[in-house]
């Protein structure tokens, strides 16, 4: 009896794993940087959620992207796809077009027209709120 718990221990824990790995792959699929991001390249096939700030060190901006991995599954069922851009300096060509102050959140619809415009960080409920609304 204590080795089939011990086997069925080892085979959640491996679940686990393949499970954690494969929502970091998404993760590093559905997360880009504005730098070399041409948004007309996702018309009609994805949402492009813009998450803008002045540093990534931006508290809203950290609170933004933790909300954004805990559910990254409920935004990829919705071809969202997450577009970051943390560096004014440099200012990228989605920088130039929204015009962020500070931390803000653009979501784009699939047609690339502007659906929600926020400046403080939003749940991945509220998120999929407002695409499901459409």
């Amino acid at each position: 009896m204590k080795y089939v718990l011990s086997l069925v221990f080892a085979a959640f824990a491996a679940t686990a794993t393949v499970a954690q790995d494969a929502d970091e792959d998404m993760i590093d699929d559905m997360i880009v940087s504005a730098e070399d991001v041409d948004l007309d390249s996702f018309r009609f096939e994805r949402r492009p959620l813009l998450v803008f700030a002045d540093t990534p060190n931006d508290p809203s901006f950290i609170e933004q992207m933790e909300n954004i991995e805990d559910r990254i599954s409920a935004l990829e069922s919705r071809d969202v796809i997450v577009i970051t851009d943390t560096d004014p300096g440099e200012p990228s060509d989605i920088r130039r077009q929204f015009r962020p102050r500070g931390f803000g959140i653009v979501l784009l619809g699939k047609d690339g027209s502007t659906q929600l415009r926020k400046t403080t960080p939003w749940s991945i409920r509220e998120l999929t709120r407002s695409i499901d609304k459409d």
